[in-house]
């Protein structure tokens, strides 16, 4: 129960790193102003925080659920991975925190097709905010993506759960969006200092995650695949 709770608990933290990182931070901009069209209009900003919250986490739960369900339908895979998990875990683990650091930078193209969808969505109301959630979850960054497969995937996997920990994770990402939509609800003042500020935390956050996870998949790799006795 223990390790489940703490592996729900560091799913959610992925997803908020996810959503206050650079690129992702980039698009909740864009869908918090997609929200705030309706700033005198208290449900409808509310309704649309929680759809844009919502398409998030259905978007990951479905790709999830696809790809740890395949993975632990295939006997073998499924086999390796329950025998040779903690060996696995160490490399992916220096990988994941050399992207979160910044110390490897993959740029990935901008679709055509996806800006054309996400225009349309911006015209759909409360819909289209849960659609935006949806299309914007799957416009992987290096960051996002190299949490979603590389630490969000294996955790899953290990929990053996397809469903609830991908949906957690989907829930810290749609998180930031929420609490602006409150506040534009609210008509609390100071929403760009409170980018600025979430902005400025990102920084710090992503040093100290990075660090934590390249310093575990050291371990990993010194402990599980070199033998070594810390």
């Amino acid at each position: 129960m223990t390790e489940w709770a703490a592996g729900g608990g560091m799913a959610i933290w992925l997803g908020i790193l996810t959503a206050i990182s650079p690129c992702p931070l980039a698009t909740n901009i864009a869908a918090v102003s997609f929200i705030g069209r309706d700033a005198g209009r208290t449900g409808r900003v509310l309704a649309s925080g929680a759809a844009y919250a919502l398409g998030r986490v259905l978007a990951y739960v479905v790709l999830a659920a696809l790809i740890v369900t395949s993975i632990l339908s295939i006997p073998g895979v499924a086999w390796f991975l329950q025998t040779r998990m903690n060996q696995v875990l160490g490399p992916v683990l220096i990988l994941i925190g050399v992207f979160v650091l910044g110390w490897i930078r993959i740029p990935l193209p901008a679709t055509k097709a996806g800006e054309a969808l996400r225009r349309r969505a911006a015209g759909a109301g409360v819909l289209g905010a849960g659609l935006l959630g949806m299309l914007f979850a799957l416009s992987f960054c290096p960051i996002s993506a190299g949490l979603f497969f590389g630490s969000l995937i294996p955790l899953s996997v290990s929990a053996r759960s397809p469903v609830v920990v991908p949906a957690l994770f989907g829930v810290g990402t749609g998180l930031p969006v929420v609490v602006f939509a409150v506040m534009i609800a609210l008509g609390a003042r100071g929403v760009g200092r409170a980018f600025d500020l979430v902005a400025r935390v990102e920084r710090c956050s992503r040093v100290l995650t990075g660090t934590a996870i390249l310093a575990i998949g050291i371990y990993f790799v010194l402990t599980q695949s070199l033998g070594i006795t810390l």
